[in-house]
């Protein structure tokens, strides 16, 4: 992780027009000054409570919303520039996995975003094998998708983002809305990722489940990006106006942060 970051984030600022209310302004600052770095190969969590930010932060890094202001750089490129090799290099999974379920069967779920970078048929099939394979849904490959449980889903909205060759994984709120189990096997996807050597990036307010795997953790309040460093040394910083709990109230250390026995 050394060199140029994967992503280099400068002064980053995001508004929105609202209704003017009581002789506010009018705008929405959804993000603020935003200054990050995102190494190759590193698991980042990026943690806040609801309406930090950190979704429209996501949606920026993907090239899917444009900045008000700064900019983004992916391999020191302006991401305008360098649109062509994000495409294929950096997938997303949303809270909402059956918003992005587009296929009538998992295989025919998982292929198409191979099929859109313009892989032939063979190329396409053997990468919908491996990514079924790692992501352990092989023996549903022709259930329909609604078939599938919370957990099973997020599992094929990253098989999907393992066909395309995708060596960064955005997780937005992967652990919404999932039971036990659920949130046990979305811990195990991003287990392997991290051990194959992908760039992670998770966004949550629930540390308790996934810290022990972050290599970073950075902290969004409000727009604003207050802590970034070793989640040991943010948790030590870590204020109660943040909205985020401190899981070392639970746990003894940082490596016991895992629901993941």
């Amino acid at each position: 992780m050394t060199g140029v970051p994967l992503f280099s984030i400068r002064g980053l600022s995001k508004n929105f027009p609202v209704s003017r209310v009581q002789g506010g302004d009018g705008v929405n600052r959804a993000l603020r000054g935003i200054n990050l770095d995102i190494r190759e190969g590193e698991c980042l969590l990026i943690a806040g409570s609801n309406g930090s930010g950190k979704t429209i932060l996501m949606k920026i890094i993907a090239g899917l919303v444009e900045p008000s202001e700064g900019e983004v750089l992916f391999r020191g490129q302006p991401l305008a520039k360098a649109v062509n090799s994000l495409r294929s290099s950096l997938g997303l999974v949303f809270q909402d996995a059956d918003a992005q379920i587009l296929g009538e069967t998992v295989a025919e779920d998982t292929a198409f975003g191979p099929r859109n970078l313009g892989l032939n048929r063979e190329q396409t099939t053997e990468r919908v094998d491996a990514a079924l394979q790692a992501l352990g849904i092989e023996d549903k490959r022709d259930f329909p998708p609604r078939r599938l449980s919370g957990g099973e889903k997020r599992r094929l909205a990253v098989a999907g983002v393992i066909a395309m060759g995708c060596g960064t994984v955005i997780l937005d709120e992967p652990f919404a809305n999932l039971d036990w189990p659920g949130v046990v096997h979305v811990l195990e996807i991003i287990r392997d990722l991290k051990a194959s050597g992908k760039t992670v990036i998770i966004l949550t307010h629930e540390l308790e489940k996934v810290l022990a795997f972050a290599d970073r953790l950075a902290i969004l309040h409000r727009g604003t990006l207050r802590e970034d460093g070793a989640p040991e040394e943010v948790l030590e910083r870590l204020k109660p106006e943040y909205g985020v709990r401190n899981p070392l109230h639970r746990y003894k250390t940082v490596r016991d942060c895992t629901w993941l026995e």
